[in-house]
């Protein structure tokens, strides 16, 4: 594998606890992903499910995780299918994991090959209540219209045992990714610091005449040099307008004299992953307006950021950034405070300038696992990512760091990621 190795202590603690939320006498039965295809025989590549890994530490197709804590026989209370190495697929894809690995990086004892998943099960549903089975549950990003692996075991489970109880795993992972153990913080600062490295070297090498793809690919250099896994979502390099349209990632612009770019990206490094951005001058210096609304930004990023703490609801947060936010939009002439004051409060005046969240969890998924109506806890990894965007003036503005909720406040991960002008301007004139 291409990142460090985590330890199996972190799987086994993870799953100990997730059996203590199980109902009594259940199995809990999770999937790899599928391998998702292009054309003919591409393949778009692998990303494992990452309840499972969450669960098991395994990075492999073919996988399936069996618990049943309350079996009568110790060997069945976890069990770990995965795919056997056959002559053929040693020849054209290599070695799969064997057995003793599958075990030392899942510390899970018992481990068999995912053909004998339906016979072995049989023997172990009939004396269990109900399942508890897997499913992508999220709040932005339901995929109802792509059958996974995780669908086909439901209904398969619901055909072969109709008359059990059926619960959802999910329910159970959401509540405990949210908070991050050490060994998950090592690895999303990894990924952070990563990022860091990567935008220093863009600064460094970004003039006037570059293609945005050309910056892109600086950041995919780093990305694989440094043992990264893969970009943690497709990185946004949008110079001069592009910056206002919020998802734009063609990257496909040449980046002008006198323009700023906006670059939003992340690292996964393990199946964790860091989502920072910044801005930057393409010709290394701002602007005296550039340098208002990034100075705008990053006063929300800094004042907002001091408000991700213990106790805190995301709601009552979010309104607090609207508060930042609207502040600077009025220094910086786009309204008045008269204006404000004579909204229509159904469409506030804010939202032509500043149209998105600015917090959200961040771990396994980039947008990760966690309902917004439980207060923020320790433990916990947000993002805060507030933002300015003035398409009449081809300027679009975002910052966005990554935080460690601590009982005391927070720690920024990224703190090592130049943010301020001089610092910027001064990488840039290198």
């Amino acid at each position: 594998m291409r990142y460090s190795p985590i330890s199996s202590e972190l799987f086994k603690s993870n799953r100990a606890e997730f059996q203590l939320k199980m109902n009594p006498n259940c199995i809990a039965i999770l999937c790899s992903n599928d391998i998702k295809h292009t054309n003919t025989d591409d393949e778009m590549g692998f990303a494992q499910n990452n309840d499972l890994f969450y669960l098991s530490g395994i990075d492999q197709e073919e996988t399936i995780l069996v618990l049943y804590p309350d079996a009568a026989k110790p060997a069945n209370r976890a069990i770990l299918f995965v795919r056997e190495t056959s002559e053929q697929l040693r020849i054209w894809e290599g070695e799969k994991l064997t057995k003793v690995q599958a075990s030392k990086l899942s510390g899970i004892t018992r481990i068999e090959w995912v053909s004998d998943f339906e016979k072995l099960l049989q023997f172990m549903a009939f004396e269990a209540d109900g399942f508890y089975l897997g499913h992508n549950e999220h709040i932005k990003r339901l995929t109802n219209d792509q059958e996974t692996r995780q669908d086909r075991m439901i209904q398969w489970c619901k055909k072969k045992y109709p008359l059990h109880d059926y619960h959802r795993a999910a329910k159970l992972t959401r509540e405990l990714r949210q908070i991050k153990s050490n060994e998950e913080v090592r690895m999303m600062q990894k990924a952070v610091d990563i990022s860091a490295a990567s935008f220093k070297m863009v600064l460094e090498a970004t003039k006037s005449g570059m293609m945005e793809y050309e910056i892109e690919a600086i950041l995919t250099y780093n990305l694989i040099k440094s043992g990264g896994v893969r970009h943690a979502f497709k990185p946004i390099i949008a110079s001069g307008g592009n910056a206002c349209a919020l998802h734009y990632n063609t990257n496909d612009q040449e980046c002008s004299d006198g323009e700023m770019i906006l670059m939003d990206f992340g690292v996964c490094y393990g199946n964790y992953n860091s989502d920072t951005t910044r801005c930057f001058p393409v010709n290394g210096k701002f602007t005296a307006r550039q340098k208002q609304v990034y100075t705008s930004v990053l006063h929300c990023l800094k004042m907002g950021s001091k408000l991700l703490k213990p106790g805190i609801v995301p709601a009552d947060y979010e309104k607090s950034m609207v508060a930042l936010v609207e502040e600077q939009l009025i220094s910086l002439g786009l309204f008045s405070a008269e204006d404000i004051r004579a909204q229509n409060p159904d469409k506030p005046l804010y939202q032509k300038y500043f149209m998105h969240g600015t917090a959200h969890h961040i771990g396994l998924d980039v947008h990760d696992v966690g309902l917004y109506s439980r207060a923020i806890e320790s433990g916990m990894v947000f993002t805060c990512e507030p933002g300015i965007y003035i398409p009449e003036e081809g300027i679009g503005c975002r910052l966005e760091d990554n935080f460690l909720i601590t009982k005391d406040g927070n720690i920024n991960l990224s703190a090592g990621m130049p943010i301020e002008i001089a610092e910027i301007e001064e990488l840039m004139s290198r």
